[in-house]
């Protein structure tokens, strides 16, 4: 079957004036318009399209790739708002609808959203929602401690940076772990802090435990290079100031200074560390 907002490997059937049509193995069809043929193809050969529905709500394919897929998360510019909702642009020739009963709040023509795009079973047609919570899955959990996974910025609270885990499930970031500064709609790398008893998800944007201690060691150690074997930082360093020059806590940073006071490669003196020359 040919699957609406989503990539489809179809077989090219027949050339025809308006384009060519595509059959997947069940023989159902679907048209890709002339402006989209590739300037070399072969009859029978297999081609990767988008499947969506045209402005006659007809099943039409395109080589365009999308912002978003079905069943996905992204975030999208909205460029019109009008009577039956907000229409953003998902990289298609038609826009994409946010109808007013799928917004969290009023959408604004301009702004940027984080939306999750689906199949309405009621008018078959794709739409997205902001109302985001009802497609997070917190009680089949795929993820566990210690996991890198990705991550979608899509909401500030009181608590921290609530994001979205491998477009499956909600996590938090804790405000006093965040060593950089973040926007919605930010794609980023994370780790899987704990997974708590209520199936809650605490995030990380560093490895956790001694994960962490090589790659925040790497970013100390090449930025003593960069400026010349010298950092003004120490153990009584300010936390901000740590935080500032290198992303990371100060607990992180006076482990991994550790590691490298071990292993020979700096010495640690009252105003700063050094490179270890000898």
């Amino acid at each position: 079957m040919i699957a609406l907002g989503k990539y489809n490997t179809l077989e090219i059937e027949r050339s025809t004036s308006v384009g060519l049509f595509l059959t997947d193995e069940e023989g159902n069809e679907v048209l890709l318009p002339n402006k989209y043929v590739p300037e070399v193809y072969e009859i029978g050969e297999r081609i990767e399209i988008f499947c969506y529905l045209d402005y006659e709500e007809r099943p039409i394919a395109t080589t365009l790739k999308p912002h978003i897929i079905r069943n996905n998360f992204g975030v999208l510019k909205v460029v019109e708002v009008n009577q039956i909702g907000a229409f953003v642009d998902w990289g298609l020739e038609k826009q994409l609808l946010v109808p007013y009963r799928e917004q969290q709040t009023k959408m604004i023509a301009g702004k940027y959203y984080t939306v999750f795009c689906y199949l309405d079973e009621k008018s078959f047609r794709l739409v997205a929602s902001t109302k985001l919570d009802k497609f997070l899955d917190q009680e089949n959990i795929t993820v566990q401690s210690g996991e890198e996974v990705d991550l979608i910025v899509y909401r500030f609270t009181e608590l921290g940076i609530e994001v979205i885990i491998n477009q499956k499930h909600k996590g938090l970031i804790y405000a006093n772990e965040v060593f950089k500064k973040l926007n919605i709609g930010d794609s980023l790398k994370g780790y899987i802090k704990n997974v708590r008893d209520d199936q809650k998800i605490d995030v990380a944007l560093q490895p956790i435990g001694v994960k962490a201690l090589e790659p925040a060691a790497n970013t100390i150690y090449n930025l003593l290079v960069e400026r010349n074997g010298y950092l003004e930082l120490h153990d009584k360093s300010d936390p901000e100031d740590i935080k500032a020059l290198l992303q990371m806590s100060k607990k992180t940073f006076k482990k991994s200074i550790g590691t490298l006071f071990k292993s020979k490669k700096i010495i640690i003196k009252n105003d700063g560390i050094y490179l270890n020359t000898l």
